[in-house]
């Protein structure tokens, strides 16, 4: 039985993360640390209010065994490039460095279909930037996910991601690695990468992550 931390837990693939590690009887305890608390409870559940770029707010935690980061933003809702860039890239090295020196062995993160540090997109570039960053950590295990387009319920209203995501499921036989990625998919591929922990640096394409089955 292990002990997980999460980032990103408020998230739509961070929270059906959360759902299925609590439900998970091969993890005992649950870290859930991020900027604010959640409205949630469970007898494995510890929620903790930390500041990604203040390391020493991570130091009273329960030992990881595993980490899970599921932090990311929009370029819209970020409003810069110097925005995202904090929280795609530095927030989630931090949150990485910060298991790392607590014990962590494993360590999974959320990327991006197509992430690659030489791209001229900024947005893909920056998720292949993290992804080689996190990478060289020394983690014995690393899962890098790159979904396509995520399929789930978010709490907030996104127009034209819905509209979008409407046409992406009619079309999904036709759209090969592009087909949405379900976030309950996404979650237990993250859940049992993690139970397995095969060694060395991995990622896991959209194809791979959509055949998983939730717990």
């Amino acid at each position: 039985m292990a002990t997980a931390w999460l980032a990103g837990g408020s998230g739509l693939v961070g929270g059906a993360l959360l759902r299925q590690l609590l439900e998970d009887d091969g993890f005992r305890c649950v870290v859930s640390a991020g900027r604010r608390m959640l409205p949630l409870q469970h007898p494995k559940l510890i929620q903790a209010l930390v500041q990604f770029s203040e390391p020493g707010t991570f130091a009273p935690l329960p030992p990881p065994d595993v980490a899970f980061c599921c932090l990311g933003t929009t370029m819209k809702r970020a409003g810069s490039r110097d925005a995202f860039r904090a929280v795609d890239h530095d927030a989630v090295l931090a949150f990485a460095q910060a298991a790392r020196r607590s014990g962590a062995r494993a360590f999974l993160h959320v990327s991006s279909l197509g992430a690659d540090p030489r791209s001229r997109n900024f947005y893909l570039a920056v998720k292949g930037e993290t992804e080689a960053a996190v990478a060289r950590l020394g983690f014995g295990s690393v899962h890098a996910f790159r979904p396509s387009l995520l399929d789930g319920r978010r709490e907030e209203a996104r127009p034209g991601e819905r509209v979008g995501l409407a046409v992406a499921r009619l079309l999904a036989p036709l759209l090969g690695k592009y087909r949405p990625t379900p976030v309950e998919a996404l979650a237990a591929a993250m859940v049992a990468s993690a139970r397995a922990a095969a060694p060395g640096v991995h990622v896991l394409e959209s194809r791979a992550i959509a055949t998983a089955e939730p717990r």
